[in-house]
C-alpha cells in the first residue's frame, strides 16, 4: 500500500476529528483494505470492532466512554460509568453502564465490556445531558438522575454505592434538590430516597 493512498485517507479521518467508524470511512471513499493496511501498520489504532483512530492523535482520557457514544448512539451513560465521569464514586467501573430504552436492540461490542440496563419512558429520557469527551459527544445522565437511579437500582449496584454518590454529590456539586425530588419521583424512589436526603443534604 502506497503512503500516498495513507495520506488521502489520513486527510479523510482528521476532517472527522480523527475517529471513524469503519461505515463512515466507506461512505467516505476509503477502502476496506486501506483501512486493515492502516491498522497494521501503526497509523491507525482499533478501539473496538468497526471503529479507528488515527494513532498520532493525543491519547484518549476516555477510550471506553468515546468507544460506547458512537456505537451505541441510542443509548445514555448511567449508574456507576455516570457517577465515574460526574467525579462522584471511588468505584472504579470495569465495564460501561448503559442504559437502553426497553424494545431497543441490544448492542453488538466485543469492547468495551458493556452492563446494560433497560429504562422506559421518563426513567429513559430525563435528566439526559450531551457531552463532549475527547472531541465526541456523549449522553449521559444528570448527577441528580443518576443519584435516583442508583438508588432505583440499589439491589444491583449496592446501597453503599448510592449513599457514597450522595455524600461526594453533597461536597462537590451543587445541591439540586428540587432535581434530585423529581428524578426520585420519576424512578419511583422518592419514599426510599427521602429520608437519606434530609439525613445527608
Amino acid at each position: 500500500m502506497d503512503r500516498e493512498t495513507f495520506r488521502k485517507a489520513g486527510v479523510v479521518f482528521r476532517r472527522y476529528g480523527g475517529l471513524l467508524k469503519t461505515t463512515d470511512a466507506l461512505q467516505a471513499g476509503i477502502h476496506p483494505r486501506t483501512l486493515y493496511a492502516m491498522r497494521d501498520a501503526g497509523f491507525l489504532e482499533q478501539l473496538s470492532r468497526g471503529l479507528y483512530r488515527l494513532a498520532e492523535m493525543p491519547a484518549l482520557g476516555s477510550p471506553d466512554l468515546v468507544s460506547v457514544a458512537l456505537k451505541v448512539p441510542g443509548g445514555v451513560i448511567c449508574l456507576i460509568s455516570a457517577l465515574s465521569f460526574h467525579e462522584i464514586t471511588t468505584q472504579i467501573p470495569h465495564e460501561v453502564y448503559v442504559a437502553l430504552e426497553r424494545g431497543a436492540r441490544a448492542p453488538r461490542l466485543d469492547y468495551p465490556p458493556l452492563r446494560v440496563f433497560r429504562f422506559t419512558g421518563k426513567a429513559f429520557t430525563e435528566g439526559v445531558e450531551d457531552h463532549e469527551i475527547d472531541g465526541v459527544s456523549a449522553r449521559i445522565y444528570s448527577p441528580e438522575k443518576t443519584l435516583a437511579d442508583c438508588f432505583k437500582y440499589r439491589n444491583k449496584i449496592g446501597l453503599d454505592t448510592a449513599l457514597e454518590a450522595l455524600r461526594l454529590y453533597r461536597q462537590r456539586k451543587p445541591i439540586k434538590v428540587e432535581a434530585l425530588i423529581e428524578f426520585a419521583r420519576i424512578c419511583r424512589v422518592e419514599k426510599v430516597m427521602r429520608p437519606y436526603l434530609e439525613a445527608v443534604l
